[in-house]
């Protein structure tokens, strides 16, 4: 509950600052992060497709299952899965055995900013939970879609990060979940262009923290 309180109070400043003229703190997430794309024009981008999302009522979680979403990663080819793949792709000289497991390389936590090397202390998450997906549209997906979902490595719904931060996430939306301030950018960024990827609806609310938090990019 603290963690959510203090997540409210940090994106109330951000309005507070943007008001005044001034530019939100932002850390250097955008720069270190090999997660979604940063800068003015990644964010004019995002803005553009948040701007484009429908908004609806989330819907119930009737009939929801994590095996409606299939059975876990799937094979990618050349001894690889869907974990191995992520990795490869969000970390910083990532070596791997002929396993395609990585033993070394170096990647930072979108949720809480973290600089992880061992790549056995990361979790491999979805952005944007199942359940969330399922609130917004994903319920009436053919299970093939779903799998695909589950498994999309391509257009940013999977993302490293640290086990702590992965376990303490939950499946809620913006602002009743978000990360640790330096990563808004990161992770609106992602966020949006994973709903309007899928065509999944967010909530009036969802949509106004997620502008609160473009405008730290």
């Amino acid at each position: 509950m603290s963690i959510r309180v203090s997540a409210r109070v940090l994106l109330a400043a951000v309005v507070l600052v943007a008001a005044a003229g001034c530019v939100p703190p932002g850390g250097t997430a955008a720069s270190t992060t090999p997660a979604p794309a940063t800068g003015s024009g990644g964010s004019v981008e995002a803005s553009q497709k948040l701007a484009a999302l429908t908004i609806g009522k989330a819907g119930s979680m009737a009939g929801y299952s994590r095996d409606k979403f299939g059975d876990g990663w799937k094979s990618q080819g050349n001894s690889c899965d869907t974990r191995e793949i992520v990795l490869q792709q969000q970390g910083k000289d990532v070596k791997s055995g002929k396993d395609c497991k990585p033993t070394s390389g170096t990647w930072v936590s979108l949720y809480d900013g973290k600089t992880v090397t061992e790549p056995g202390e990361l979790d491999i998450d979805h952005l944007v939970p199942e359940a969330e997906a399922w609130r917004t549209g994903a319920a009436s997906w053919s299970q093939e879609e779903r799998e695909r979902f589950a498994n999309d490595y391509s257009d940013g719904e999977l993302v490293a990060v640290s086990a702590h931060s992965n376990r303490s996430k939950g499946d809620d939306p913006p602002p009743d979940y978000l990360p640790v301030q330096e990563q808004w950018c990161n992770y609106a960024t992602g966020w949006v262009k994973v709903k309007h990827t899928f065509k999944l609806t967010i909530s009036g609310k969802e949509r106004d923290a997620l502008t609160q938090m473009l405008a730290t990019c």
